[in-house]
């Protein structure tokens, strides 16, 4: 239960925590509180002893770089690695974790040297935690212990947690790990300063008379108390001496910051010499902190009520009067918890148990706590246009725009203006000043989310693409330089929506088109705009005159017209072009036909392909059928005039006419025609070839060529019998192919299909081989 007490001086409020407070079940019993150790540098998950914690390793939350670290203090887990953090990567550098349940949490950060003698041994820097300034590292950290990390609770309102590290010039940040543990959402209730808009620094936290440092997780505590580090002492300075105990101690471990028993089973006690008991610790000026006693009352030799009496103090002023442990906490071995605010005028806050007359003071543990209240964050859709901003333009990593771009209010982002909105009580952005900074990046559209801004600087850079239209929808705008850069498309004619605008500099870029007619005239209302530097901009006093103006649509439409006609003319050129080859190939070949020794050659192939082996059974029965012409040889039957002839032509032992007549005995002749010749050598040794024509061999001259009446007259003699009744088949079939009419007709009517499959002949083979893939018709 929480008791208010009365105070005798207005700046201190103070609260007394019962032992048997009220059951408030914030944290839920059946399960465990979300916890997250991050190990930082670390390129897998780790597990520590004694007490098997898991540490995750820290992929995916940060950027920085990583290394082997040196712990400098006993309490740091024993982890082997750190993140740090160059200022080349900027001078704010963030861990950003998703997906953190909504609730009450203790965040704590360790720090370690980098394992290199290189670097700065010891790095001073501050630390925020979602926007809210926590700490600031001091020079010495590293050589004590309670400085090696930072302990804060914090709310956490929106399923994400976001710790930042802030270069002061003075070497490179290094963290050690990070670990966010769910608390009870009661934890540390000290007042009506307390809430989700506070922050609770850990400023000292200590169990007296033991001297033994540990942790709740040392000590079996709840988990839903955190895991606390308490630092062990056994005496104060100038007064106290420790004493403890077994005994049981009753009602700890309970709800809301559930302290474990063994917190309350030693105390540093007064004597008989000096009964008070005094402590003192340095804090900043002109902050408040919250103080809490744990108390109980461990010496056998009181046992009841009154017979141990004393005031607490802070800086002078009684927090709490006439402390009775054995009536406040029921009884000996009890638990008591005592909580007070104050606000520290000076660097010290003393803490002083002023005892009545033969009563010593005790104390079994002290918290003390910076409270600290946490900053309002920068409106949720302006930061994420201006990451959307950061990403477009290319900004370098030496800018460092991570985290919130407005708090910590000791680190906004460069480049950035904010104003506080006390209507919605969130920080905006007002200004924009990214002038001479290399960006080589565009502006995106989402800028126009940036409703606050009353100002734009983009000048002297590399910026390409279009001025946005979005930009004419930010009503407060009054100043915007896009000046020296590249940017070019026509002027949006949004901007002449901005009533406000006093600044315009468009000058130095590749813009096009006609300035908008609302935005020419405006220089008579006392604006300054600045349009000179552009080629293609046209239609004000110190532009050309515009001639006929096409929109965008127009000339996209023209030059893909252009485009087309381009691709017809191609096209028809390819058409010709083709059809000319074609022409003259065709004439090649028809002259070539036209050839001597081109006619032998085919005349030949025909007779090839035209002559058949001789198979008697096919033999009768083509001439059963009545197949013409027929001659009838010792050998058998022969039909189709080409073999009849040539068969004639063989009669005669002197006759060449079967082989071309320029390939007679001898040499040399054909050397000026070496690819026929080589054609024709190729083909008469082939095996076919030569058991038809024989051996075949080459004239040394062109024989002469008799006149068709020598010939005639020479021929004539010799014809035998059977030579005239070849010639006159020969005539008949001659002037039977002179009648022959070919006509086309449908095969798919069954009786055209069965006519023609009748004229058609069986495949040419030649001893056994099919020499030709051809139809031959009867």
């Amino acid at each position: 239960m929480l008791l208010p007490c009365a105070v005798r001086r207005p700046l201190l409020r103070c609260i007394i925590l019962s032992a048997i407070s009220l059951w408030i079940p914030a944290a839920a019993r059946n399960k465990e509180p979300y916890a997250m150790r991050i190990s930082c540098g670390a390129r897998d998950d780790i597990t520590t002893k004694p007490t098997n914690t898991l540490w995750y390793r820290d992929f995916g939350y940060t950027g920085g770089k990583f290394a082997n670290a040196t712990v400098p203090s006993f309490i740091e887990p024993p982890l082997k690695t750190l993140r740090y953090f160059p200022l080349s990567d900027g001078l704010q550098n963030c861990y950003k974790i998703n997906n953190v349940p909504r609730g009450h949490y203790q965040v704590r950060l360790f720090f370690a040297l980098i394992a290199d003698p290189s670097f700065d041994s010891e790095p001073t820097y501050d630390i925020s935690i979602d926007g809210t300034q926590i700490y600031s590292l001091k020079s010495g950290w590293s050589n004590i212990d309670e400085q090696s990390f930072v302990e804060a609770y914090v709310f956490v309102t929106d399923r994400s947690f976001t710790t930042c590290f802030h270069s002061t010039g003075h070497g490179d940040p290094s963290i050690l790990s990070i670990e966010i543990l769910q608390t009870d959402d009661n934890a540390y209730y000290f007042g009506p300063l307390w809430g989700k808009g506070t922050v609770l620094r850990t400023a000292k936290r200590m169990t007296c008379g033991s001297g033994k440092s540990a942790f709740d997780e040392d000590y079996g505590g709840n988990h839903w108390g955190g895991d606390r580090f308490w630092l062990g002492v056994s005496s104060f300075p100038d007064s106290g001496q420790p004493t403890s105990t077994e005994h049981n101690i009753s009602q700890t471990s309970i709800s809301p910051n559930f302290y474990p028993e063994n917190l309350y089973q030693s105390a540093i006690i007064g004597d008989d010499e000096q009964p008070d008991l005094s402590f003192q610790l340095e804090v900043d000026p002109n902050k408040k902190y919250s103080v809490w006693f744990h108390l109980s009352e461990i010496d056998s030799k009181i046992t009841g009520e009154g017979q141990r009496v004393f005031d607490i103090l802070l800086n002078g002023d009684i927090a709490f009067e006439n402390v009775d442990i054995i009536r406040k906490a029921g009884g000996s071995y009890a638990a008591l918890v005592l909580n007070s605010t104050v606000e520290a005028s000076g660097r010290i806050l003393t803490i002083t148990f002023r005892t009545k007359p033969g009563s010593h003071a005790i104390i079994n543990a002290i918290e003390v706590f910076e409270v600290i209240v946490a900053e309002s964050r920068t409106l949720a859709k302006e930061v994420k246009a201006l990451q959307n901003l950061k990403t477009s333009l290319g900004l370098p990593l030496r800018f460092g725009w991570n985290g919130d771009p407005c708090v910590p209010q000791q680190h906004p982002w460069s480049g950035v203006d904010c104003h506080f909105d006390r209507k919605i009580v969130k920080w905006v952005i007002d200004g924009l000043g990214l002038d001479n900074q290399g960006l080589k990046g565009f502006l995106p559209n989402d800028i126009a989310k940036l409703q606050h801004l009353q100002s734009i600087n983009f000048s002297d850079n590399s910026l390409y693409g279009g001025i946005p239209s979005s930009l004419g929808t930010i009503a407060g705008l009054q100043i915007m330089d896009l000046s020296y850069n590249q940017l070019n498309g026509s002027i949006p004619q949004s901007l002449g929506q901005l009533m406000k605008l006093q600044i315009l500099n468009l000058n130095g870029n590749l813009l096009s088109g006609r300035v908008p007619a609302n935005l020419g005239g405006r220089p008579l209302h006392r604006a300054s705009f600045n349009f000179t530097g552009n080629a293609g901009l046209c239609g004000i006093p110190g532009l050309p005159t515009c001639g006929p103006h096409l929109s965008v649509a127009i000339k996209i439409g023209i030059a893909f017209g252009a485009l087309f006609a381009l691709l017809l003319v191609v096209l028809c050129v390819l058409i010709w072009w083709k059809r000319r080859e074609n022409i003259q190939r065709a004439r090649k070949i028809a002259a070539a036909r036209e050839a001597p020794y081109a006619k032998a050659r085919t005349q030949f192939g025909r007779d090839v392909q035209m002559t058949k082996h001789y198979r008697p059974h096919e033999a009768r029965n083509n001439a059963e059928s009545g197949k013409v012409p027929l001659l009838e040889t010792p050998d058998g039957p022969i039909f189709e005039s080409n073999a009849i002839a040539r068969y004639v032509a063989r009669l005669k032992a002197d006759n060449h006419s079967h082989t071309l007549w320029l390939f007679t005995p001898g040499t040399s002749f054909t050397a000026e025609f070496p690819h026929v010749d080589r054609y024709y050598w190729t083909m008469v040794n082939l095996p076919n070839f030569r058991k038809v024509l024989g051996e075949v061999k080459q004239a040394d001259a062109v024989p002469p060529v008799p006149s068709q009446e020598k010939q005639a007259e020479a021929e004539e003699p010799v014809r035998s019998k059977v030579e005239e009744e070849v010639a006159e088949k020969a005539e008949e079939l001659e002037q039977g192919k002179k009648l022959y009419r070919w006509t086309k007709v449908d095969i798919s009517d069954e009786g055209n299909r069965e006519s023609v499959n009748a004229m058609i002949g069986e495949e040419d083979v030649f001893q056994g081989e099919a020499l030709l893939d051809a139809t031959c018709f009867e």
